[in-house]
């Protein structure tokens, strides 16, 4: 019986028809996206990867100083406190967000009534951008604390804390989403069976849920990780890092984070430039170090389907 020859109708995706074009023109195709990567991404980082190891005022009259810049961004008061606040800071910030934005995600995908309005209300604050939600909350936290006889950028504490309120708010409906894609990603005979078998809905949610969404809680805590690290418009809106204090000889703003560090070093003078260039070095290693090993963590703790 002789067998009958394969037919390509030319739709399929693996249809050699479809297939060898692609093969042979890619990089045709893959071309300008590469180049622009190249441009906008790899030579600005090349350059300032060597800009951190000159003195300068433009990239054009940059003089090498080999790592006096590393020696003095680790010298630093400033820098070495913002790092402080900025990892006090991300881990709060995770908790919070990641914890709320998970109960409102299980909560609105439990069949209750309006769930749709409610899910656009709490992703509302993400549109709006973080330098308005400063300002906005700085006159909210004001009008509260005017209560008190003081005002946010008086204490270290009220900063911190709203810092923590105004990207929480800003970010839980964001999170909110992706959690809800992924609980309803999560198959209903497991849940079913799980309740057949006389589990609670607690250990329901502990065993089952919880280990299925995984993946969803990997993308929200890397998400929340490097936003944290990388927080600036809010934080100079806000609080502006006040207030200040004398400490080891240097002037250090209590609630500033890295990023708005960075940006507050430049500034100061042109002798400064090389010095904020290497602190953002040394801020991209950190960032780049802590979202893999967050990224390594998590995933290791997926389950597959």
């Amino acid at each position: 019986m002789k067998k009958k020859k394969k037919t390509y109708d030319g739709t399929s995706v693996n249809c050699w028809l479809v297939r060898r074009p692609i093969q042979r023109w890619f990089p045709l195709f893959i071309l300008p996206t590469f180049l622009c990567f190249l441009i906008g991404f790899v030579w600005p980082f090349l350059q300032g990867l060597y800009l951190s190891f000159c003195s300068f005022n433009t990239p054009t009259d940059a003089k090498w100083v080999n790592f006096d810049n590393y020696i003095k961004a680790f010298k630093d008061a400033s820098f070495v406190h913002a790092f402080k606040n900025t990892a006090a800071f991300a881990v709060v910030s995770i908790v919070v967000i990641n914890v709320i934005a998970f109960f409102i995600a299980y909560a609105l995908t439990q069949k209750m009534r309006g769930a749709n309005l409610f899910r656009t209300v709490f992703f509302m604050p993400n549109l709006i951008g973080g330098v308005v939600l400063g300002y906005i909350w700085s006159i909210i936290f004001d009008a509260i604390l005017k209560g008190y006889s003081t005002y946010l950028t008086a204490n270290a504490t009220y900063g911190f804390w709203g810092l923590v309120i105004l990207v929480a708010w800003q970010q839980i409906g964001y999170m909110m989403i992706i959690y809800i894609a992924g609980l309803q990603a999560v198959p209903g005979e497991i849940i079913e069976s799980a309740r057949i078998d006389g589990a609670s809905g607690w250990q329901t949610l502990i065993h089952i849920t919880i280990p299925n969404i995984m993946p969803s809680i990997t993308i929200c805590t890397f998400l929340t990780l490097t936003n944290s690290f990388k927080m600036f418009d809010q934080n100079l809106a806000l609080t502006g890092g006040a207030p200040s204090v004398m400490m080891e000889g240097a002037k250090v703003n209590m609630t500033e984070l890295l990023a708005l560090n960075i940006y507050s070093t430049y500034n100061i003078s042109r002798n400064y430039h090389g010095v904020a260039q290497a602190k953002a070095v040394i801020f991209f290693l950190l960032v780049a170090v802590l979202a893999i090993a967050q990224l390594t963590a998590t995933r290791s703790k997926e389950v597959q389907q």
